[in-house]
């Protein structure tokens, strides 16, 4: 087989706007309610063709068996029936286990990336459908852009464009006993007292929808209350981008990411420069990415 068609996805991450949880479901997941939102900040996903489904990642501590980009893979091959395979290798600049969407992006990104070099002619709504098998936040970053997510990550309803120049996020350096099992470790600290109506998520969805501002204080995440307990060392590094003026910080995801938005382009700057430089912390100021476009049919 000729090696000579190279398909690129770039592969963005996520914060989310809100995020609030609403109950326990039957099959062991929580039922969210979360307006979210992808970011500048992307993983390379570079697909070839190849025989056999071969995945390879440039950080060594995620594997081809724990990679959802090759769980992606297995399961558009048998949903759509092809017998092909695909060399996909990913260069990470999401950090890893970050509440950030890394993984599940990757994994986005490899079903677009697929349903081009295996022409499946798949709309994103059934790429999005397909994704619900892979993970929770995988059918979001099918598309990507500003939407209200609801269930446990199946029900996406994409919105206009959420009006916010820039997002800087933190990602404190905590030591976490098994990073691939982080998710699966905060929601076992859930409990009913926790649980909302999803009232602030509809609110501000609604504002957003109808072409309205996005004021920080519509921005929730319920992890939040969980994030120094789960998280040593987190809020200090909270403490600290506050000390530089951040008003709002917010939890991102599963944590233990956080991100706040600067009231100009200059202090945002500023702040990012005085994270990283001074403070040598692991600090991204991004804009916020557009939903990508349904590809044309081949």
């Amino acid at each position: 087989m000729s090696s000579n068609i190279n398909i690129t996805e770039k592969a963005y991450a996520k914060v989310n706007l809100t995020l609030e949880i609403l109950g326990k479901r039957r099959d062991g997941y929580h039922n969210l309610a979360s307006v979210m939102q992808t970011v500048d900040l992307y993983d390379t996903v570079s697909i070839t063709e190849s025989d056999e489904i071969v995945v390879s990642c440039d950080d060594e501590q995620i594997t081809p068996e724990i990679n959802l980009a090759t769980k992606a893979a297995n399961v558009l091959r048998e949903r759509s029936g092809v017998a092909m395979g695909a060399q996909i290798a990913i260069e990470k600049n999401i950090p890893v286990s970050a509440g950030l969407g890394g993984g599940s992006t990757d994994a986005a990104a490899t079903l677009r990336g697929l349903n081009k070099l295996w022409n499946l002619g798949l709309s994103m709504d059934e790429l999005t459908e397909i994704a619900a098998d892979i993970g929770s936040d995988v059918p979001f970053l099918v598309c990507g852009g500003t939407s209200l997510v609801q269930g446990r990550g199946e029900d996406v309803t994409p919105v206009a464009a959420a009006k916010i120049p820039k997002f800087l996020i933190l990602t404190p350096k905590v030591d976490l006993e098994n990073p691939t099992a982080k998710t699966a470790s905060v929601f076992a600290h859930v409990n009913e007292s926790m649980f909302t109506r999803g009232n602030l998520t509809h609110k501000l969805a609604a504002r957003i929808r109808t072409g309205g501002d996005c004021p920080p204080e519509f921005f929730f995440n319920q992890f939040g209350v969980l994030a120094e307990t789960l998280f040593p060392g987190w809020g200090s590094q909270r403490d600290k981008l506050m000390s530089l003026g951040a008003r709002d910080v917010i939890l991102c995801g599963a944590g233990p990411s956080m991100f706040t938005i600067p009231p100009s382009k200059e202090l945002g700057t500023a702040w990012h420069l005085l994270l990283t430089t001074i403070h040598g912390l692991n600090a991204y100021l991004v804009d916020p990415a557009p939903a990508i476009p349904e590809s044309k049919k081949p």
